[in-house]
C-alpha cells in the first residue's frame, strides 16, 4: 500500500509540473505589443475589406477583456469613429515573421489625449477614461496570457500646438516610460515611436518641430525606435492618416520593431 501511495503522489506531481511547463510555454510563443497614443494609433482610416480579413496567429483584447482573432476596428476608445489603423498590419506581418508565435495586441490609444493625459491617476473627460491606469491595468491582465515583447507609441497632435509643449515632450515622454516599466516591472524594452504625418506641416507648424524631438528621443536610447511618416497622405482632414497610410505604417513599425528586437530584449527588473 505504500508504495503505491509513493507512486501516485510521484505521478500527480509529475503531471502538475509538466502543467507548468506548459502554460509557461504557451506564455512564452504568445507575444503581447501594447498600442498607445491618441487618434492616429487608435486609426480612424475607412475599414477596406482587407482590413476585416484574420490572422490565425493574431489576436485582439477586445473591450471586454477577451481574446478574439484580431480585425479592424482594434480600438473602441470612441465608437463609431474608431476605424482601421496600424495595429493589425504590424500584428500580421510579426506573425508571419515567425510562425511559431501568436501575436496579441492591447489597444489602449485615446483620441485627442495630450501626453499630460498619460499620468498616472489623470482623467480624460472626452474618453471618460484614466488612460495610464487603463493601460497598466489591461497590459498586466494581457501578461496572464503571454509575454511582454513591445510598446507602439502615436501620439502628439495634441502637443503640437504650443512651443512649451514641444520642448517639453522629451522629459515628459521618457518619464512617462520609465513609469510604465516600473508599473510592469522591466527594466528594458522595446518602444517604437512614429512621427506625426507630413502633411501637418501645413496646418500645424510646430509638428515638424515635435518630430525633430521624436528623432532626438530616438537616438538617446538604444531600445527606442522611430518610424518616419514621409510620403503617407490623410484622409481628407489633413490629420489622420488614410487607410492605405495605416497599413504602409504599420509595415514600417513592423520592420523597425524586428530591427529593434535584434539588439534590445524585454528585460525583467531585479528585485
Amino acid at each position: 500500500m505504500k508504495k503505491i501511495f509513493v507512486i501516485v503522489i510521484i505521478s500527480i506531481g509529475l503531471s502538475i509540473s509538466c502543467s507548468s511547463i506548459n502554460i509557461k510555454k504557451e506564455k512564452e510563443k504568445f507575444h503581447i505589443y501594447l498600442l498607445m497614443g491618441q487618434s492616429n494609433m487608435a486609426g480612424r482610416g475607412e475599414i477596406e475589406s482587407q482590413d476585416t480579413l484574420t490572422h490565425p496567429s493574431v489576436y485582439v483584447l477586445d473591450k471586454d477583456t477577451n481574446w478574439v482573432l484580431a480585425k479592424s476596428p482594434l480600438h473602441y476608445d470612441k465608437p463609431g469613429i474608431a476605424g482601421t489603423g496600424l495595429g493589425l498590419t504590424f500584428g500580421k506581418l510579426l506573425a508571419e515573421e515567425n510562425h511559431e508565435i501568436k501575436i496579441g495586441l492591447v489597444p489602449l490609444a485615446k483620441g485627442g489625449t495630450n501626453i499630460d493625459k498619460w499620468r498616472n491617476g489623470e482623467y480624460d473627460k472626452k474618453t471618460k477614461s484614466y488612460p495610464y491606469d487603463e493601460a497598466i491595468s489591461k497590459a498586466k491582465m494581457a501578461l496572464n496570457k503571454g509575454t511582454l515583447k513591445g510598446i507602439l507609441w502615436h501620439q502628439g497632435e495634441s502637443d503640437s500646438n504650443s512651443k512649451e509643449n514641444v520642448n517639453s515632450y522629451k522629459k515628459k515622454f521618457i518619464t512617462l516610460m520609465n513609469s510604465i516599466k516600473t508599473s510592469l516591472d522591466v527594466s528594458s524594452i522595446p518602444i517604437i515611436i512614429g512621427e506625426l504625418g507630413h502633411f501637418n506641416y501645413k496646418t500645424r507648424e510646430l509638428s515638424k518641430s515635435l518630430n525633430k524631438v521624436f528623432e532626438k528621443i530616438a537616438k538617446s536610447d538604444d531600445c527606442i525606435g522611430l518610424v518616419k511618416a514621409d510620403g503617407l497622405n490623410h484622409k481628407g482632414d489633413n490629420l489622420h492618416f488614410s487607410s492605405k497610410a495605416y497599413r504602409e505604417m504599420g509595415s514600417r513599425y513592423a520592420s523597425k520593431m524586428i530591427e529593434l528586437q535584434s539588439k534590445c530584449s524585454v528585460i525583467k527588473s531585479s528585485k
